[in-house]
């Protein structure tokens, strides 16, 4: 467990820096980040000081309560500086969490007036949450055998693709690719019309698939259809898995079975939505097909980030969006949701199910991405959506109980528990922010966002005696 606490005081020293960083570019903001790094410098340096020479070694079941504990430490460490800004304890820390989670669900107002310091904090915070998330889907969560995940560990290891060595190179590589589309995606907003400040922020934020903006008209305040076409096509290279790029870099091999999936998904979904649009509303249709792409594109990939309130096209599309909330982008990308991998495995477990009915005596194998899927691996997959079902409802009804309307306990426990960030509604809809709920439903909701970024298992895992006598 002292390794743990080492890398837990690491994590709080980069955090540190960052905020030092951010202390001697913004001098608006200087005072506040400064006595924030100061803290968390101290706090870190003291934690990997009191534990550098007995760390132990990292096992399989170190690896839940390393995961688990990060994502905690971060969400402090991100909430103090909001702390200090004058956010509420409640407020820091659902923000905080929102952001390394890359949720994007916010409680703050007034983002166009908002220090540059404090809304470039936001975006890193969503920034070191997306490339952490697919750090932990390389390298941890399928040696923790979480949902089916260790699946993917075939597409991301040299036992699988061979495409580099080791997974440490991989690592870098991923963290590389990951670098260069922020650089590129801040270089096509600046092109667009955007200032370099607001290109970088939105950069950070739409490659991780986080969503918080520097403005309360989120993305809706550029009007540029080419800067939400270009948002669209970043939000769903955020979405995609970092191992399909390095893949195609090494070995020109495009194909990928959830890639296609979602691609295919999100086509059906856009076209169907344009032309309901277009026939129901008399909506034109190359503005339509722009709204609804961006708007889909953003839900799906659980980005949040929003340029119209589509919950005004009618029930149908708001029925529509609610539904897209559940289910995310691809494994090892820095999307939340299901991902593609599941739903894939989840509908071909499904179609064998209904066709052992009336084949009794009939021997289905599934397979996917042209290998057999083990009983093991589509046992993770059931059980994981037994979980996220069960989350989401008890999230639900969680927030019932402290008073909150169906449809904002219904769709702001599924955009928590999904990390997409917007709800239905009009308190937390697109148009909304989660500022006026209550504080108990904050805390709630920032354990949903907190429990759905670690897909469930790492966090109820934590939760069990026997886990604690097993480590002990």
């Amino acid at each position: 467990m002292t390794f743990v606490a080492f890398i837990n005081g690491v994590l709080l020293v980069a955090m540190g820096a960052l905020m030092g960083a951010n202390a001697l570019i913004f001098p608006e903001t200087r005072g506040l980040f400064g006595e924030a790094a100061a803290v968390t410098l101290l706090v870190g340096v003291a934690i990997c000081a009191a534990t550098l020479n007995r760390r132990g070694r990292l096992n399989r079941l170190h690896s839940f309560v390393l995961t688990g504990s990060t994502w905690i430490t971060a969400a402090l460490a991100g909430a103090v500086p909001l702390w200090q800004w004058g956010l509420s304890p409640t407020d820091a820390f659902f923000e905080a969490m929102s952001g390394i989670t890359t949720t994007g669900s916010t409680v703050m107002t007034g983002l166009d007036e908002t220090a540059h310091g404090i809304l470039l904090w936001r975006a890193l915070l969503q920034w070191i949450g997306g490339v952490g998330f697919i750090v932990a889907g390389i390298a941890l969560l399928p040696i923790m055998r979480v949902g089916g995940m260790q699946l993917f560990q075939t597409e991301s290891s040299e036992k699988g693709g061979k495409e580099l060595a080791s997974s440490a190179l991989f690592a870098t590589a991923t963290i590389w690719v990951y670098v260069t589309l922020t650089g590129l995606c801040t270089l096509v907003y600046i092109s667009g019309g955007m200032t370099r400040f607001e290109a970088l922020a939105h950069a950070l934020t739409t490659v991780s698939t986080g969503g918080y903006s520097t403005s309360d008209s989120s993305f809706g305040l550029f009007e540029s259809a080419y800067l939400q076409w270009m948002a669209t096509g970043f939000m769903l290279a955020g979405a995609l898995p970092f191992a399909w790029y390095i893949r195609v870099l090494n070995r020109r091999v495009l194909r990928s079975e959830q890639v296609e999936a979602l691609v295919t998904t999100l086509a059906v979904v856009i076209a169907v939505l344009t032309l309901w649009r277009v026939a129901i509303g008399g909506a034109p249709l190359l503005e339509s097909l722009r709204l609804v792409a961006f708007n889909v594109v953003s839900v799906v990939t659980t980005t949040g980030y929003a340029t119209t309130d589509y919950t005004t096209w009618g029930p149908f599309a708001a029925a529509a969006f609610l539904c897209l909330t559940a289910m995310g982008g691809c494994t090892g990308s820095t999307a939340g949701g299901a991902k593609m991998m599941r739903w894939t495995l989840f509908l071909r477990s499904t179609i064998v199910q209904l066709r052992q009915i009336h084949s009794a005596h009939g021997v289905f194998l599934i397979r996917y991405e042209g290998r057999p899927v083990g009983s093991d691996v589509l046992g993770g997959v059931m059980t994981f959506f037994f979980f996220y079902a069960m989350t989401i409802l008890g999230v639900a009804l969680g927030l019932g109980m402290f008073g909150l309307d169906l449809t904002t306990a219904i769709s702001g426990a599924m955009t928590a528990v999904a990390n997409v960030g917007p709800g239905i509604g009009d308190i937390i809809g697109p148009s909304g922010t989660f500022a006026s709920l209550p504080d108990g439903p904050k805390w709630l909701l920032a354990f949903g966002m907190y429990a759905g970024r670690l897909e469930m298992f790492t966090v109820f895992v934590l939760m069990t005696p026997t886990y604690w006598r097993d480590i002990a």
